[in-house]
């Protein structure tokens, strides 16, 4: 089992309301689970109108799958047209056998 866990910090230029910040995050954080099946959360940035960081989750059986996943999250990002990337951070790790 391979836990792949990314970081996306994001810059909301057209937002001007904490309200416009949250309609398009939630709007990609619900493509990314519709269309991929990971986990997704705001975890950072909460009270800022024009910044944000989500948190991405793949749990995949290889490193090669989880891979592929993130490149597709990464793909997804980078095509929202309303936001712009500023830091994507992928770290990929394998749980020890007990």
């Amino acid at each position: 089992m391979i836990v792949v866990m990314v970081n996306v910090g994001l810059r909301l230029p057209a937002c001007h309301s904490l309200k416009e910040k949250r309609g398009v995050t939630k709007q990609l954080v619900a493509r990314l689970r519709r269309d991929l099946n990971v986990s997704v959360a705001e975890v950072g940035g909460l009270d800022s109108w024009q910044r944000c960081e989500l948190g991405v989750a793949i749990v995949a059986g290889s490193e090669t799958g989880a891979r592929k996943v993130a490149q597709q999250v990464e793909k997804i990002v980078f095509r929202e047209h309303r936001v712009e990337p500023v830091v994507f951070d992928i770290e990929i790790t394998a749980p020890q056998p007990r």
